[in-house]
């Protein structure tokens, strides 16, 4: 069990006021607020070990090298990747997709199909058509039901000997929906395609065993898991990430350099050219210990239940319609309130101290399926409480009174 109370001390921006009121914080799809473990990582590496890092031999370099590197076991041991080198550091989830899509220019032919989901954010939508214009790869939807769940039946129907490349979220970041990657990820292997799956949205919820999922690439971002922004990962099998090309030229990711040619150095250094985010990656490390130690089948369950609850209080308002009402859904009520524009209830409840996301929350064909300009998104942490789901209650029928 998960002692909130405690764990909210943890977090000093939790204490400040926004408006006179107390801040209540439901962006947590957005980003999640740090604990002090985490800030204090980045201060230190500033104020005790600051230095490049694999290139020198002084003293402070060996320090932010083997700091910067036990991140990278860390990650490998969170994730169980085979290797410490098949994570790849990278500026966040949607540079390690760039990544990827950048790196199979070279593998696609004319006429090879890609499959994307039809719930995906912008980040896993915009590069791979980018890649098909490119390339004359052929960009195939997974359609989804309207309560926001992805049609496997007519996934199975899209696969073919032509199917090169799947890339699908495991959560949804405008509804919830937890789609079942690891159905999605058999079907393709099946018919020879690779696959990348978006872990941005689940990885603060569900720990996920890449090994077990069998999964060709996994992305996530550290500032969704309590860590800094600017900061993410790339997985990738080993033989994958060795038949990518680099993805940019510069230091750190060369072995040797002549004018008349270059090679490259091995994996991960091979991706990560120039000056890593040193202190980011730390406290990255810092952030996946501070998890691990709560425990995510306890941050599930917690999560669970505030979203249960949340869900049963807000639908006693009347005119609130939810959008994704999947079974399987992490802690996030995207929703509607009668024809009152969703900004218009975002910015009268951010006076009662209550911040939630507005609009089409980078997944604009999910909101052009349902035929609606945005949502108001309420989006749950295991540092959240029942007593906020409350305030949020009171603050939405105050806005309804309001508005109507």
């Amino acid at each position: 069990m998960l002692d909130i109370k405690k764990i909210r001390v943890d977090f000093p921006i939790l204490k400040q006021q926004i408006n006179g009121k107390p801040l209540v914080y439901l962006d947590n799809a957005a980003t999640s607020q740090k604990p002090q473990v985490v800030i204090d990582s980045i201060v230190n590496y500033y104020t005790t070990i600051n230095a490049n890092i694999h290139r020198g031999v002084h003293t402070l370099s060996q320090k932010a090298t083997d700091a910067f590197e036990q991140a990278r076991e860390k990650l490998q041991k969170h994730f169980n990747a085979k290797k410490s080198y098949e994570i790849i550091f990278t500026a966040g989830t949607t540079h390690s997709i760039n990544i990827v899509a950048t790196g199979f220019t070279s593998l696609l032919q004319k006429g090879d199909e890609l499959i994307v989901s039809a719930m995906e954010h912008h980040s896993n939508i915009v590069p791979w058509q980018m890649l098909c214009e490119r390339t004359g790869a052929v960009l195939k939807i997974i359609p989804m039901n309207s309560a926001g769940e992805l049609l496997m039946n007519e996934y199975g129907k899209l696969l073919s000997k032509k199917t090169k490349l799947v890339f699908v979220n495991h959560v949804s970041n405008a509804l919830g929906t937890i789609n079942p990657i690891k159905e999605i990820i058999d079907k393709a292997h099946q018919v020879g395609a690779a696959v990348l799956i978006d872990g941005a949205q689940s990885c603060p919820h569900i720990k996920s065993d890449v090994q077990a999922l069998d999964v060709d690439f996994y992305v996530a971002s550290a500032h969704k898991l309590c860590g800094p922004t600017g900061v993410g990962i790339l997985y990738g099998k080993e033989a994958w990430l060795n038949k990518l090309p680099p993805y940019q030229g510069g230091g750190e990711m060369i072995k040797e350099v002549t004018f008349e040619k270059t090679t490259y150095a091995d994996l991960p250094h091979k991706f990560e050219a120039g000056t890593p985010n040193i202190a980011g990656v730390i406290a990255f490390g810092t952030a996946i210990d501070y998890l691990n130690n709560l425990g995510f089948d306890n941050i599930a369950t917690y999560e669970n239940e505030l979203l249960q609850y949340a869900t049963k209080k807000l639908l006693q308002i009347e005119g609130l319609k939810i959008y994704g009402t999947s079974k399987h859904k992490t802690s996030v009520i995207s929703f509607n309130i009668d024809k009152i524009h969703p900004y218009d209830i975002g910015t009268i409840i951010d006076k009662l101290g209550v911040e939630v996301r507005t609009g089409h929350h980078c997944a604009q064909p999910i909101m052009d399926f349902y035929k609606i300009p945005g949502t108001v998104r309420a989006s749950f942490s295991f540092y959240n409480t029942f007593e906020e789901v409350d305030v949020l209650y009171n603050a939405l029928i105050r806005a309804k009174t309001m508005l109507s």
